[in-house]
Order: C-alpha cells, then structure tokens, then sequence
C-alpha cells in the first residue's frame, strides 16, 4: 500500500449509510487517520455550505478538512480556510436546458449555499429535500438566471430517469458547453464539461503541497468513477454502479457495512 496523504470520500451511497449518518466504526476510522497526520475530506455533489451544516447531524462535526463540492465545482478547505469556485454555468444554458425538459414529469433545482432552490413545489423537490435533509424554497428562476450557478439538477422518480436520460440525447446549445450525466437514481445533473471531481480534487491536494497520487477516494456512483480512476488509489463501494466498480483498484463493503472502515483497516492505512 503506498503512503497516504489525505482521504477524500463522496458522502451520499459513500460517507452515509442508508439511515443518512456515518456509523461509529467509520467515524473512528476518520479519527485514526486524522491521528496519522492524514487528511481527511467530502467530495461530493451537494454544496460545501450544506455539507457544513450538516456535519454535526453526521456525527463527523470537527474532522473534515476539506469539502470539494458541487461535483468538483467548489473548494471550501476548512483547515486552510480557502475557498474557491470554478466554471459556473450561465442562467441563458440553465434556461435552455429547462425549456428541453419542461414538459417532462420532473422538476429542477439549483443547490445553493445550503438551500435548494426549486422551480415548482411538488412531490420531486419535497423528496428530494427529505432525502438530503436540506429545506428547499421555490424561486422566480427569471429573476434567479440572471446571474451562473455551479448546477442545475433535474428531480424524477427512479422509475423516469430512463426516460431523462434518452431526452438528454438530443440537447445541445448552440451558444454554450456542458456535460451532463446521472448522479443518483433520482438526480440528473447539468455542469460545465471542465468540472469534475478529479479537477477539484487536484487543486485541494495543491493547496496543501499534494497530488492525486497521495490521496486515497471512495465513491459509490456514475460520478465518482472519474475521481476513483485517476487518484493514487480508488475504491468503490460493494453498493456503487458498474461503471465505478470498473474503474477502481479495489471494491470494499457497502456503505451499511463499514465500507471504508473495513478497507482502512484492511489495508494498513490506520
């Protein structure tokens, strides 16, 4: 096992078991990392002002020392205290993008600092926010898109996102970039092509004098797969997509099972 720098972990599937905390064999697994001088941090799709509130309740309060959040798109390194953002999308994208879905059994939202701001009040954005434990506001998006945002999520029912997922097929902009995939199986989200977590990641290891190569990942979805593949060692979780399994050096427990407390152990990491 190389030496570990610094542990980032994606939180939602990840970090969370199914109860939405993190369990005490992997809180004191953090513990003993942090007590080896190794870094501990989120990467993660939700926003770092949001994750912060929500430490605490994760029973992690005091042992992050960095959030990249916003899928790679935000910096909030907490024992630096820095923070920086990147590649916001603009409000005419955002709009262009809703206009392709509007007739859709979805809705959209746009995460920002700690709230989730949603198009329409209806069953999607209330599930959503119960699931994430984050309150959501409904938003004159006219007056919102004035100005870029980091994201703009598409909410559906597990059993729709297929259909998300063909329409997205025939979107493009003939004034703007992005990318877009699914996140969870009921988010479908919008960024910039040049947000990831791989490119977030590798500027948080720069501000404390590290690279890629020291710094062990766990993740469980579409979207960790990029970070998994290109950090010095990724792990995916026994409960991840095939597409993050295919990528990563090695696939621990699932996260109702200790998964990074046992692949932690395991290795000799702590």
């Amino acid at each position: 096992m190389k030496q570990v720098k610094a542990i980032m972990a994606d939180v939602d599937g990840t970090l969370l078991c199914s109860k939405g905390y993190v369990t005490e064999r992997t809180v004191n697994a953090i513990k003993k990392a942090r007590e080896k001088g190794i870094l501990f941090g989120l990467a993660t799709g939700r926003d770092a002002v949001s994750c912060k509130k929500l430490l605490k309740e994760w029973d992690i309060e005091g042992l992050v020392d960095s959030i990249v959040g916003m899928g790679g798109g935000e910096i909030d390194d907490i024992s630096l205290g820095v923070k920086k953002s990147s590649y916001p999308l603009s409000g005419e994208l955002i709009w262009e993008i809703i206009k392709h879905y509007e007739d859709m059994d979805l809705n959209f939202c746009i995460p920002k600092d700690g709230t989730l701001l949603g198009y329409r009040d209806d069953d999607h954005i209330r599930m959503l926010s119960k699931a994430d434990k984050l309150p959501y506001k409904v938003v004159d998006f006219h007056e919102l898109l004035k100005t870029p945002h980091g994201k703009v999520m598409i909410i559906c029912q597990p059993e729709y996102m297929d259909k998300v997922i063909e329409r997205s097929k025939t979107f493009s902009s003939q004034s703007y970039k992005s990318a877009s995939l699914k996140t969870a199986s009921v988010l479908y989200e919008y960024m910039d092509p040049r947000v990831s977590k791989t490119n977030g990641l590798k500027e948080a290891m720069e501000l404390h004098g590290l690279t890629l190569k020291d710094l062990i990942v766990f993740g469980d979805a579409d979207n960790d797969a990029d970070m998994i593949e290109n950090a010095g060692i990724g792990v995916a979780m026994a409960n991840g997509s095939e597409n993050s399994k295919s990528v990563a050096d090695f696939v621990t427990a699932d996260n109702d099972s200790d998964g990074i407390a046992v692949f932690l152990e395991k290795s000799g990491t702590i």
